[in-house]
């Protein structure tokens, strides 16, 4: 479990954040260090806990400076309630379809074709000449906000990533690569804890005795790995697109079907 803990911690904090889908990722190395199964699920669940302790570790000043504003701000409420706007769509879709979901798209060849779509759509937004008009993520207007959380409930596809979903969905809406890119990270905080805090309550019994010393390991290394991938990724998007990420997906993508259909 020692390997099991420090790869699956890393490829959830590597990919988290990156428009390449950290469920995909985790699903297929999980498929190939043999880890599968409901046990498998509920630990690589619980270890996104890590990454978005990164989030709110990166962000902790300006979280602050909200939760210390809300009471006699209204812009500061505003933003809080768009980033609800922003969450309930997915919410809603994902707690009618949690089991299907489960059942159905949970496999390396379902996490390769939403891989392969979803880099169609980020060279699809890419190649269109959009404005941006917001630049900062706390500068969201209410449409923007429905419009990110409506293309946030394509990341239910085990594979298109939460992250793209919504950095692109931020894109079309007119906000420019940085603000989208924080809108993104600021709407992982409700929308992954919400997740993972059902999941665990779900199917926590899966777990073994003595696992909790696995998770915990793997949980401080998807947070320090989580926190590098944020740093990287917001000097990355100031000055380049997002096709790399498209290529990428492409080619993994085409890997998975190459294994997992033999």
């Amino acid at each position: 479990m020692l390997w099991i803990a420090l790869v699956l911690g890393a490829v959830e904090g590597l990919t988290e954040f990156l428009p390449i889908s950290s469920t995909g990722h985790l699903i297929v190395a999980s498929e190939l260090l043999g880890f599968e199964g409901r046990r498998a699920e509920v630990f690589q669940i619980f270890i996104q806990l890590g990454a978005i302790l990164a989030v709110a570790w990166e962000y902790r000043k300006r979280l602050g400076r909200l939760a210390l504003a809300l009471p006699r701000d209204a812009a500061a409420r505003g933003f809080a309630l768009k980033l609800a706007l922003a969450f309930a769509p997915a919410a809603a879709v994902g707690l009618a379809a949690h089991e299907i979901l489960l059942e159905v798209l949970f496999a390396p060849v379902t996490v390769a074709a939403a891989l392969i779509v979803g880099a169609g759509l980020i060279l699809l937004v890419e190649s269109l000449p959009l404005r941006a008009r917001t630049h900062r993520a706390e500068s969201v207007s209410w449409l923007q906000a429905l419009a990110i959380g409506a293309a946030q409930c394509l990341a239910l596809w085990p594979g298109f990533s939460r992250s793209a979903a919504t950095i692109l969905g931020g894109l079309g809406a007119g906000l420019d690569r940085r603000a989208a890119t924080e809108f993104s990270f600021f709407l992982a905080i409700p929308t992954m804890v919400g997740a993972t805090l059902y999941d665990l309550l779900e199917s926590h019994h899966w777990l073994e005795a003595g696992d909790a010393l696995w998770l915990a390991l793997a949980f401080a290394v998807a947070f320090v790995v989580a926190w590098g991938s944020i740093r990287w990724l917001l000097s990355y998007v100031a000055t380049h697109s997002f096709r790399i990420f498209a290529w990428y997906r492409i080619a993994i993508g085409i890997v998975i079907l190459a294994v997992f259909t033999r």
